[in-house]
């Protein structure tokens, strides 16, 4: 299954990015190597990868704004991205996510965990399709089709990351349903991910800014002091 992956490094230190690439490679995956942004825009069309490993500090165009961009693309907006930082600090962190990183992996790293991390990503990335259907959800002014992975509130298309996308799916597929943060760590990311608790509060907040009239206000999903959130589908309709 391996071989047929194709991972984009993009890395501007030629030492970390060999090492990457020489311990991918003994996975049997395909790797493609960047040393800046602008190089790797030009290879994702030409390549397209099945994951990005994007460092954080990148000369010229970084890894924040290029994180940025493919997300804002319709070609790229779903593209697993794992993040490489050489800070370690909570801020940059939770930046990256914000931004639209599924994971982030702080320097210096375990050459085994970058690939059990880089595999955990690719699993849930193609477990996705299994868990598709035509079904569609209407309710009120929100509309989402799930097998087309379109959200729409007041008739106007909102633009949402894969991970946005399947916390949405979970909450409304459980209305007015509280559900604790642990429980859409393992729906949405999977057991065997490296992410914390946080995680969720930052894509919740990134999908009250999407969807919410207010998202200082949160009308349909609600916070559930000390439990974790829920969808109030009576405020939806």
């Amino acid at each position: 299954m391996a071989s047929a992956q194709k991972i984009l490094v993009i890395e501007d230190e030629p030492d970390i990015r060999k090492l990457v690439q020489y311990n991918l490679t003994q996975e049997h995956f395909n790797v493609v190597e960047a040393e800046d942004g602008e190089q790797a825009l030009s290879l994702l069309q030409r390549e397209k990868p099945n994951l990005v490993i994007l460092d954080l500090m990148l000369p010229g165009l970084s890894g924040l704004e290029l994180c940025k961009m493919l997300r804002q693309r319709s070609d790229t907006s779903r593209l697993p991205i794992l993040m490489l930082t050489a800070k370690a600090g909570e801020a940059d962190r939770i930046v990256g996510l914000e931004m639209g990183a599924d994971d982030y992996l702080a320097k210096p790293f375990s050459p085994r965990e970058m690939v059990a991390r880089v595999r955990a990503i690719l699993r849930r990335a193609e477990s996705k399709p299994a868990l598709e259907t035509a079904v569609s959800y209407e309710k009120g002014p929100l509309k989402i089709d799930f097998s087309t992975y379109e959200v729409f509130v007041r008739e106007k298309p909102v633009k949402l990351t894969l991970k946005e996308f399947e916390l949405l799916r979970f909450l409304v597929q459980n209305p007015s349903r509280v559900l604790n943060r642990d429980q859409l760590l393992d729906r949405v990311w999977g057991g065997e991910t490296f992410v914390t608790p946080r995680t969720v509060d930052v894509h919740i907040r990134r999908l009250r800014k999407a969807i919410e009239k207010d998202d200082r206000k949160p009308k349909w999903i609600l916070t559930v002091r000390g439990v974790g959130y829920k969808l109030d589908e009576k405020a939806v309709e």
